[in-house]
């Protein structure tokens, strides 16, 4: 196993190289030039001190030794300069990151505890009442864009019942409404998968042998279906982490949460190249590090899931 994790990890680099440079290239396709944005285009500004401006800053270099120069900084812990606040981008992400993956995990704790539950219910009585109920709610989980629940879970328990605070990142308290956005989102997808799975577990022999000696359902159910089902439901888990982890800029500009996705939004206003190819990176990384401890857990879970 360690040699495996040591390979999954050696593996990372030329992935997140991969990344930095599409990143790079697709940062610099967004119109517009960031120093013009910063400083404006009006009478009073100097154009030799705009051209100043984005020779310190390398603007003016030619792609190719811009991108080298971004690996080298990176590979030195130095994720850069933002262009718009002029402090460090480690130093921006270090006050945003803990807010971001804060609501990322627990929105993915509510995703897959909902999830889980309805999926097994789903596939215990399939084709039944209980089923149907449960697709629809994966349907409309589902097919709800962040924003709309956003708002419509702002207006019921901040608005009219004045239980929960509207904005800002204070405290637990501030981070339930945001949390739950992300996490009822996540309950459709999970709850397809478990239902999938399990079905598929269900129908299998050793199942039917365990009913006709008389197991309780709840032990065939928890004991063999769910253990047996559970690789392809935490595969789905840990893909929706990330996508709660890079989708939550939305929510997090709906709430005014000051976390990195807010930040990656305010950066591509301002066309600021450093700070949104950093902060890029330093999500897929997140992303890409959670997957491989997924990969991990997988021979735990299952003995027969040999690392080779």
């Amino acid at each position: 196993m360690l040699r495996y994790a040591t390979k999954r990890i050696l593996q990372l680099i030329p992935t997140l190289l991969v990344i930095s440079a599409i990143t790079f290239l697709m940062v610099r396709l967004i119109p517009g030039d960031p120093v013009t944005i910063l400083y404006g285009m009006d009478e009073g500004t100097d154009p030799e001190y705009l051209e100043y401006v984005r020779e310190q800053h390398g603007l003016n270099d030619p792609l190719p030794i811009q991108y080298v120069r971004y690996v080298i900084n990176i590979l030195k812990g130095d994720l850069g300069t933002s262009l718009f606040t002029h402090k460090t981008i480690a130093e921006e992400l270090a006050t945003r990151y803990k807010a971001t993956v804060t609501l990322a995990v627990g929105g993915t704790l509510i995703g897959s505890i909902l999830g889980v539950c309805f999926g097994v219910l789903a596939a215990v009585y399939h084709n039944k009442l209980a089923d149907n109920i449960v697709m629809v709610i994966s349907m409309l989980a589902v097919s709800t864009p962040s924003f709309f629940l956003a708002l419509m879970l702002m207006l019921l328990f901040s608005v009219k019942l004045g239980w929960l605070p509207t904005f800002g990142f204070k405290g637990i308290k501030y981070a339930i409404l945001p949390m739950a956005t992300l996490g009822l989102r996540a309950v459709g997808m999970i709850a397809r998968t478990t239902r999938s799975s399990m079905l598929d577990v269900i129908n299998q022999d050793y199942i039917r042998t365990s009913k006709s000696r008389g197991m309780s359902k709840g032990t065939i159910v928890l004991s063999h279906a769910f253990k047996n089902a559970l690789i392809p439901i935490l595969t789905a888990i840990g893909l929706r982490f990330g996508t709660l982890l890079a989708g939550s800029a939305l929510v997090e500009t709906v709430f005014s949460i000051p976390g990195v996705g807010k930040f990656m939004i305010d950066a591509v206003g301002n066309r600021d190249y450093p700070a949104l190819q950093s902060t890029i990176l330093v999500l897929a990384a997140t992303f890409v590090l959670v997957n491989t401890l997924v990969d991990l857990l997988y021979g735990l879970i299952d003995p027969r899931v040999k690392y080779e």
